[in-house]
């Protein structure tokens, strides 16, 4: 793990991973939807309302899957001072803010026909909004401390592990009260699912999970440009002083 803390070495993985995750991920996205668009059957309770699933589900399961990104990038912060843990944070956290709320507008489009209304009060949805609110708060809590300077970066690893409790409360959810929302369909090595719609739900995630990979390492690669810039600006600034 540490043999990747060096930036220039971290660079070059990222440089050379970022276009074929992207390229691959658009292909394998555009794919699915263009199957849960025009290929998939309508659902026989749901109708055509079902095909947002392809969006919702792989939405809502990165929403989920980048906080759980950020705690354990924020343990391996506070524990083993890794360099990049704190940046890889930041750069997950805009992109799990985004799939949160599209996760959250797309569960809206799919309620308001499913159950007459856009949105209700229930554990899944109302975790899921808190988890949306749980991204802005860090999101502004990242900011902060890189204004502060590196005093200040312990605090959004923090809130990154405090927030992760927020993770295991959405997924049992539906399991633990009552709910207007569904029931998993999909289970550690089981499906209730029909194949044309499990295959291309699967298509679907793994797309956007690329998608969101290369975003990852493109925002990585900027804040460290920006930090590498700041740098040169500071020295030059030094030199100039003692000049």
């Amino acid at each position: 793990m540490h043999g990747f803390a060096n930036p220039a070495r971290f660079l070059r993985l990222a440089r050379s991973l970022t276009m074929p995750l992207l390229v691959a991920g658009a292909l394998l996205s555009l794919a699915a939807l263009a199957w849960g668009l025009a290929g998939a059957p309508a659902e026989r309770l749901q109708g055509d309302s079902v095909r947002i699933l392809f969006i919702h589900v792989p939405a809502a399961w990165l929403g989920m899957g980048a906080w759980t990104a950020i705690a354990i990038a924020s343990l391996v912060e506070l524990v083993w001072r890794h360099p990049l843990a704190g940046i890889g944070a930041r750069a997950i956290a805009l992109p799990g803010a985004f799939f949160a709320l599209l996760c959250l507008i797309t569960g809206s489009l799919w309620g308001r026909p499913a159950w007459g209304t856009w949105w209700v009060w229930d554990g899944r949805l109302t975790s899921m909004l808190v988890l949306f609110f749980l991204y802005c708060a860090y999101l502004a809590l990242a900011d902060a401390a890189n204004r502060d300077g590196e005093s200040g970066s312990r605090l959004p690893a923090i809130f990154g592990l405090v927030g992760a409790v927020n993770i295991p409360i959405i997924h049992y959810s539906v399991l633990w009260w009552n709910s207007l929302h569904q029931p998993p369909s999909i289970s550690m090595g089981k499906s209730e699912m029909a194949p044309e719609f499990l295959y291309g739900l699967l298509a679907a995630t793994i797309g956007f999970s690329l998608i969101f990979g290369a975003v990852v390492l493109m925002r990585m690669r900027a804040i460290l440009a920006d930090a590498q810039a700041e740098a040169r600006l500071r020295r030059r600034a030094m030199e100039a002083f003692d000049e």
